[in-house]
């Protein structure tokens, strides 16, 4: 069984900046493309970054050039640079993991999501 663990949420400032962090138990994680997700209330889920087992990503157009995704196989962790925080980044932020990067598909797995909240 995989679980997925979120860090790193909070309240920022317009501007600012915050990296999220998602733990993963199980020996699956190599093999797996992980995903961050977010959903604002009242919205969908929505995709904002996806990363395959090779380091390829796929970002939403309205976080492209501000967010970074990345990962750590010997950490079994991935992670989430986001910079220049804009309200409109207010937030839950959910780890995700097995689907698809091209399609912006989820997985199966989920993390229990990680609040982040940009506000002055």
């Amino acid at each position: 069984q995989v679980q997925l663990v979120e860090s790193g949420g909070g309240l920022v400032q317009p501007g600012g900046s915050l990296r999220l962090s998602c733990a993963t138990s199980g020996t699956i994680f190599s093999t797996i493309a992980m995903g961050w997700y977010r959903q604002a209330p009242g919205k969908q889920r929505e995709l904002v970054a996806a990363i395959t087992t090779g380091g390829r990503t796929n970002y939403a157009g309205s976080v492209k050039g501000r967010f970074t995704i990345s990962r750590d196989n010997a950490k079994n962790t991935v992670y989430l640079q986001m910079n220049s925080l804009k309200p409109e980044d207010t937030a839950v932020y959910y780890c995700n993991g097995g689907g698809s990067v091209r399609a912006g598909v989820p997985g199966g797995y989920w993390g229990q999501g990680t609040q982040v909240t940009v506000s002055s």
